[in-house]
């Protein structure tokens, strides 16, 4: 098992693909290139040490990295300010809050347990471009480390500020009202899947105006009580507790709490394509813009772009990728099909808690337009596509034959306009299937969205067997 490496960050099975030799080049890697940004920077002020925030998820794996990471940063002349367990957008905000050079976040996000990461961020607070990331590798592979004199090593510091100031950003967006929230009295199952959420989002449900709140795996053991990605084929067991517990809706954030997933009343799920789509719906209500998501994301939020009046830009998948977009073609809210929310006016990164705090008040819009009405009822208000989600095993199969595989392909499916931009997108007159290798997995992933499920099933698994032929082949 190879180590992942993309504008993700770096992520592996600890004792396996990460270990403490490559977590401390990577780390060493990262506070020279601070540095060597730093240096630039401040030209007039040498000896200024640059601060890097760290923050982990609960996994019990995280604070013995973080110790290595943090003295590997110290001794190589970083302050270094811990905020402790938080969530991937918390440490996001507290880079922009400290003014500080950059920042690692110590979560493998939606991978099991077993698994660890480290995701950088520049002095912005957002994830390292393509370009940066090929900057560090180099700083990596030609072992170009910078190393603090014994008497300039800098200094770690503890700060546990975040969670509240992060949940005070998100209550002062103006298009949020929680007053209006707190009429509809709602019942809310929460679950946190035991990550990093597991105090602060029940926090921010409660100040949202949600006094009745079922927690569901909140205790912040990093023990994952399921398979950790919110997506429908582990949510059997959140379901059960919500139909049990007769709540309104479920909300379910993944460990680092970028992702948001929301289950209706009667068990079924919104979809994970249609937090951003929501979100983006009440949104340009109040704030007229262009939205932006990925080239796997559903065509359903290009189907609300036009209800008013603006643009639908599409990027690479990859956080860093679509905020790229964002900023090039000034968007005003956009995203990821996996529940991922960027809102620009709060910060850029994908951020559950923003997404929480718009969706429970478009549903609260929404019901008080209506006089009422359950989640369910809600979801009819939008467009309906149907998505299927697969993926193959890369094993032997290197990214050049991969991409001779995807040619062949393209030239096979001459009804439907190719997209090269990322992996192969195919887009059909009234369908579409992306396919992919992850940035955070070995596999090709195989997005196929159309008018009825049972298309998208049937197109996701003709590309796959496609895939899976011209394999054998090579």
């Amino acid at each position: 098992m190879s180590l992942m490496i993309s504008v993700s960050g770096i992520r592996g099975i600890v004792g396996d693909s990460l270990t403490p030799k490559n977590l401390s080049t990577f780390a060493m890697a990262f506070a020279s290139w601070i540095l060597r940004k730093q240096k630039d920077l401040n030209h007039h002020h040498p000896e200024k040490r640059p601060r890097i925030v760290i923050g982990r998820d609960t996994r019990p794996t995280g604070r013995a990295i973080g110790d290595l990471i943090s003295n590997t940063l110290v001794l190589c002349g970083c302050d270094v300010i811990d905020i402790g367990i938080a969530t991937t957008p918390t440490v996001e905000i507290a880079v922009a809050a400290e003014q500080a050079n950059g920042g690692l976040i110590i979560t493998a996000s939606h991978n099991p347990v077993a698994w660890n990461a480290l995701k950088m961020l520049n002095h912005h607070g957002e994830f390292l471009t393509n370009a940066q990331v090929d900057e560090l590798l180099e700083i990596a592979e030609k072992e170009l480390f910078i190393y603090a004199h014994w008497d300039t090593i800098g200094t770690i510091s503890q700060n546990d500020r975040y969670d509240e100031l992060h949940i005070e950003q998100v209550l002062h967006l103006p298009c949020i009202d929680t007053a209006a929230i707190a009429a509809q009295k709602f019942r809310v199952l929460v679950d946190c899947v035991e990550g990093a959420g597991f105090s602060i989002v029940p926090q921010l449900c409660k100040k949202l105006g949600i006094e009745n709140i079922v927690p569901l795996a909140c205790g912040g053991t990093g023990l994952f009580p399921r398979n950790p990605e919110p997506i429908e084929e582990n949510l059997s067991g959140t379901i059960s507790a919500l139909k049990e517990s007769r709540c309104d809706f479920a909300l379910i954030v993944d460990p680092d709490v970028d992702r948001l997933a929301v289950i209706c009343e009667d068990g079924s799920l919104f979809g994970e394509e249609y937090t951003l789509v929501a979100c983006a719906d009440f949104y340009l209500k109040q704030n007229n813009g262009p939205v932006a998501n990925n080239l796997s994301s559903s065509r359903a939020l290009r189907d609300i772009a036009d209800k008013y009046g603006v643009k639908c830009y599409s990027a690479k998948v990859g956080e860093a990728n679509v905020i790229e977009v964002m900023k090039q073609m000034d968007v005003v809210i956009g995203g990821e099909g996996n529940g991922g929310v960027i809102l620009p006016e709060l910060h850029y990164g994908r951020d559950a808690l923003a997404g929480i705090a718009l969706f429970v008040q478009a549903f609260t819009l929404w019901r008080t337009d209506n006089n009422g009405g359950s989640l369910s009822q809600f979801r009819q208000h939008f467009p309906d596509y149907f998505m299927s989600k697969q993926k193959i095993t890369l094993g032997a199969i290197d990214r050049s034959s991969l991409e001779n595989i995807f040619t062949d392909i393209a030239r096979h499916y001459h009804n439907a306009t190719a997209n090269t931009l990322d992996g192969l997108k195919l887009d059909f007159a009234d369908s579409w299937v992306h396919l992919r290798p992850s940035n955070t997995e070995p596999i090709v992933r195989i997005y196929a969205e159309a008018p009825s499920r049972a298309r998208a099933e049937e197109l996701a698994s003709e590309l796959k067997h496609d895939i899976e032929k011209r394999t054998l082949e090579l």
